[in-house]
C-alpha cells in the first residue's frame, strides 16, 4: 500500500507541477508580446527622435530613448522564446519602474491627462513577478532555478 500511495503522490506532483510551469509560461508569453509592442510604438509610431524628445521633456537624457527601445523589443523577443527569462524580466522590471517616474505626478489612471502611473507600475511588478517565478515551459535558454523547499 505504501508503494501505491508513494507513486500515485508522485504522479500528482508531477501533474501540478505540470500545470503549475503554465502560469509563469502564460506571463512570459504575455510580457513578451506587450513589450515588443511597447518598444515598436516608440520606433513606428513616436518614432525614435519623437521618443528622444518626450525623455527629454519628463527629464530622462534623450538619447535613452535609442537603447530603451533596443532593450524592449529585444527583451519582449528574449521573453517569448524563454531565454534567461529570470535577468530578462528583472532588467524589464527596472526599466518600467523608472518609465512610471515620469507619470507618478499623473495619478492613478494612465487615461489621466499624461498618463498615470498605474499601467507601468503593473508590468513592472508583473516582470518582476516573472522574474521570481522563473521560466514556466519551453524555454529555449532556461534561468537558473531556484531549489524546490517545499
Amino acid at each position: 500500500m505504501s508503494a501505491t500511495l508513494t507513486h500515485t503522490h508522485r504522479a500528482d506532483t508531477a501533474a501540478a507541477t505540470s500545470v503549475r510551469d503554465l502560469g509563469p509560461t502564460l506571463l512570459r508569453l504575455g510580457l513578451g508580446i506587450m513589450f515588443i509592442a511597447h518598444g515598436l510604438t516608440k520606433l513606428l509610431v513616436w518614432t525614435l527622435p519623437g521618443t528622444a524628445q518626450f525623455f527629454a521633456s519628463v527629464g530622462f537624457p534623450g538619447w535613452l530613448a535609442y537603447p530603451v527601445t533596443a532593450v524592449e523589443l529585444l527583451g519582449g523577443a528574449l521573453l517569448i522564446l524563454g531565454v534567461q527569462v529570470r535577468w530578462v524580466a528583472l532588467i524589464l522590471a527596472i526599466e518600467l519602474a523608472f518609465a512610471a517616474i515620469p507619470h507618478l505626478g499623473n495619478g492613478w489612471m494612465f487615461a489621466s491627462p499624461n498618463g498615470g502611473w498605474e499601467y507601468p507600475v503593473f508590468l513592472s511588478l508583473t516582470a518582476f513577478a516573472l522574474a521570481l517565478s522563473g521560466d514556466g515551459r519551453y524555454a529555449l535558454m532556461p534561468s537558473y532555478r531556484l531549489p524546490n523547499r517545499g
